[in-house]
């Protein structure tokens, strides 16, 4: 039987729509898509550099409440408000995810609020940071 732990962060937009920032069923990690509210205070920076950190650092905090990490991330999506911050946001992308290169998508979408400047959801596989991998680049050929 599979075993499913559900990630709350107390914050009241999971309780109002009924959804965890997490939920891990056995070593599959579903991270919901998260923006750039500072945990503690509820603000959300307005720098989009700032926002994007925050992103981050929230997923990790959801993360780690389960022992992973941002290094068994094996798929991300990328939601950037505005396409002329897409350079910036993907720049932090590119650091943050630097070895662990995840299947990505990215895209410009209006967000649940034009205070959000980012948001990013993740999938992960508990482990996935200490597996062998294969590397196969098509272009070589």
């Amino acid at each position: 039987m599979a075993h499913i732990v559900k990630v709350k962060t107390g914050s009241t937009f999971e309780e109002r729509a009924s959804y965890s920032r997490l939920v891990a069923v056995d070593n599959w990690i579903f991270v919901s898509n998260t923006a750039g509210r500072h945990p503690e205070t509820k603000e959300i920076p307005e720098d989009v550099v700032e926002q994007t950190h925050q992103v981050f650092a929230n997923i990790e905090t959801a993360l780690s409440s389960i022992d992973a990490s941002l290094a068994d991330v094996v798929m991300s999506r990328v939601f950037i408000q505005d396409p002329q911050d897409v350079p910036t946001v993907m720049e932090i992308i590119g650091q943050k995810f630097k070895g662990v290169d995840p299947a990505s998508t990215v895209t410009c979408p209006p967000l649940g609020s034009t205070v959000y400047k980012v948001e990013l959801e993740v999938t992960a596989y508990k482990g996935a940071s200490q597996t062998t991998v294969d590397v196969i680049n098509t272009a070589a050929k």
